[in-house]
């Protein structure tokens, strides 16, 4: 009895030192981990306000917080298992390979993806909005995650990548106020200038048209078989395709009751005989 004893006590004074010892580490990395998990949640959440605050699209507040929730989260983990003396190089280069392998197959997704979310956060367009890039234009019906879907004048979808479209140049049609209407035409060399000119600003006496800044008529070139005027005015842009389509029917009424022709397309043959 007296052997058994003092070999328990031998026993327990070798490993209390080291049971004290990962103890101290155990709490320590267990009294991280309940922090950092509990922080987490506080930053993710002032992300998701953040996000509503810019007023990012509804459908990525909770795949945002997520993913930077799953994040931080395996980064805690991480260092916590650190702590308790866990060995985490092989673990993270494990991560990172697989990472990097998920990175290239995935490559053209992620890369779209990140266009989305740079749309979402900048807004360089919205819904509603014309707009023209990568070749196509159409008005904005949907952004998603990895394209965007356009609905073209005649009522066509176009669907295209978020990932060249937040690369190339966007031209945004409805994003400001009012726009300029350029009405060009040509009128005859023999034509009266003034009077093409009176008659290209009493078409601009219209309620849709701005007056600051004030219609202005432009000599723009001199054409082989025409004189071009150029009439511009500034108009809410919601009317400027009514205005410039309606202009350009009046133009030619009035132009045609003044007697000022607008000479058609000339093209000159020389017949050479051999």
């Amino acid at each position: 009895m007296d052997v058994n004893i003092e070999y328990l006590v031998g026993l327990s004074e070798a490993w209390l030192p080291i049971v004290l010892q990962y103890s101290a580490q155990l709490l320590l990395a267990l009294i991280t981990f309940l922090i950092g998990w509990w922080l987490i949640n506080k930053l993710t959440g002032r992300l998701g306000a953040l996000l509503r605050r810019r007023q990012v699209d509804p459908s990525l507040h909770g795949f945002i917080e997520s993913l930077a929730g799953v994040a931080l989260k395996i980064l805690l983990l991480i260092s916590v298992a650190s702590m308790v003396g866990v060995e985490t190089t092989s673990f993270i280069a494990m991560i990172g390979a697989a990472g990097l392998a998920v990175g290239l197959a995935l490559q053209g997704s992620l890369a779209n993806f990140a266009g989305g979310v740079l749309i979402l956060l900048f807004r360089p367009f919205r819904v509603g909005e014309w707009i023209e890039a990568q070749g196509v234009a159409g008005t904005v019906h949907s952004i998603q995650i990895f394209h965007t879907v356009l609905k073209s004048a005649d009522n066509k979808t176009i669907v295209v990548p978020n990932g060249s479209l937040s690369n190339g140049h966007i031209t945004n049609y409805s994003r400001e106020q009012r726009r300029r209407a350029d009405i060009n035409v040509g009128i005859a060399y023999s034509a009266d200038i003034r009077l093409a000119r009176k008659i290209l600003l009493e078409i601009a006496e219209d309620a849709r048209v701005l007056r600051d800044p004030e219609p202005v008529v432009f000599v723009t070139g001199l054409g082989e078989s025409a004189v071009n005027l150029s009439l511009r005015v500034w108009v809410a842009t919601g009317d400027f395709w009514p205005v410039t389509f309606a202009f350009t029917e009046q133009l030619k009424e009035r132009f045609a009751e003044a007697g000022i022709g607008v000479p058609l397309p000339r093209r000159e043959l020389h017949v050479v005989q051999g």
